[in-house]
């Protein structure tokens, strides 16, 4: 077969201006990402202190104040939220690799995790505030924790369905052959080998609800005093971000700027830890 130069040439050109432009997209990606994160670290640090974790949200005008009642209703409602969504995930999504497989059941089961996981969460918002809070009456952080539910879910059943698949047949076969039943090898031996992957998913899930406005503005809505309250209004940390950062007052920017500072730290040690897990797992 005759070497055609002309066609080499032309494929190298190709070649070229796709990684130039490639490196160029990802060079811009970078520069944006880190002028955001150097604009975040000035503002943020500078707002860090002892008072931020003590103290709850100031009143307008006032000085001095802290961020304490909205940490620990983020904290709450977070936590309630994961009480819920890590079980009903983590078993919808051994139902689907292990059980219904291509059941109608499951591609409805598929159908419904997918619009929810392209759902605007003001949609899902929206949602709950009409079958929560208008019924009952009042904002509260129960509302907010079942709003962030219903977005966590879907990640931690995808996930957990997706790393059930990776786990080979060949395991379950030899625990069939042992006489093990099916929910003790869907649960003992194939749910073990994935726990890593599963881990993973339900990692990302926490740091996908962490810094969620817009449901929680339909749900939990603010409150400016400490309360560990459930069933009332509750502070929490993207609210109140969202509130300061665009009031007239210099203390509440700066508390808003230390705030968003808190939640983008632990979204990057939610994402280390889940790279550490899933390290692990392909080292398995």
């Amino acid at each position: 077969m005759e070497f055609n130069q002309q066609l080499y040439k032309k494929r190298q050109r190709s070649n070229a201006v796709g990684l130039t432009l490639s490196l160029g997209a990802m060079v811009l990606g970078l520069f944006v990402l880190l002028w955001i994160l150097s604009v975040l670290l000035a503002n943020g640090l500078a707002a860090l202190d002892l008072n931020m974790f003590t103290q709850s949200t100031p009143a307008p005008g006032s000085e001095g104040g802290g961020l304490a009642n909205a940490i620990v209703g983020s904290l709450m409602m977070v936590g309630f939220t994961v009480l819920v969504s890590t079980p009903i995930g983590v078993l919808a999504g051994v139902y689907l690799a292990e059980y219904g497989d291509q059941s109608k059941t499951a591609e409805l089961t598929r159908f419904v995790t997918d619009i929810m996981l392209s759902a605007p969460s003001i949609v899902l918002g929206l949602f709950v505030y009409a079958i929560a809070v208008a019924t009952v009456g009042n904002f509260s952080g129960w509302a907010g924790s079942l709003a962030l539910s219903l977005i966590a879910v879907p990640v931690v059943v995808r996930t957990t369905e997706n790393m059930l698949r990776l786990v080979p047949g060949s395991l379950r076969e030899a625990a069939f052959a042992l006489g093990a039943p099916r929910w003790k090898v869907s649960t003992m031996v194939t749910l073990r080998a994935a726990r890593s992957g599963v881990m993973t998913g339900l990692l990302l899930a926490v740091a996908r609800i962490s810094g969620e406005t817009a449901p929680l503005l339909f749900t939990a809505l603010n409150n400016q005093f400490f309360s560990t309250n459930m069933s009332a209004p509750m502070a929490n940390l993207p609210v109140v971000i969202f509130q300061f950062a665009l009031s007239p007052y210099e203390n509440w920017v700066r508390l808003a700027w230390g705030g968003a500072l808190l939640i983008t730290l632990s979204v990057l040690i939610l994402n280390v830890v889940a790279r550490v897990f899933l390290r692990e797992k392909n080292r398995v």
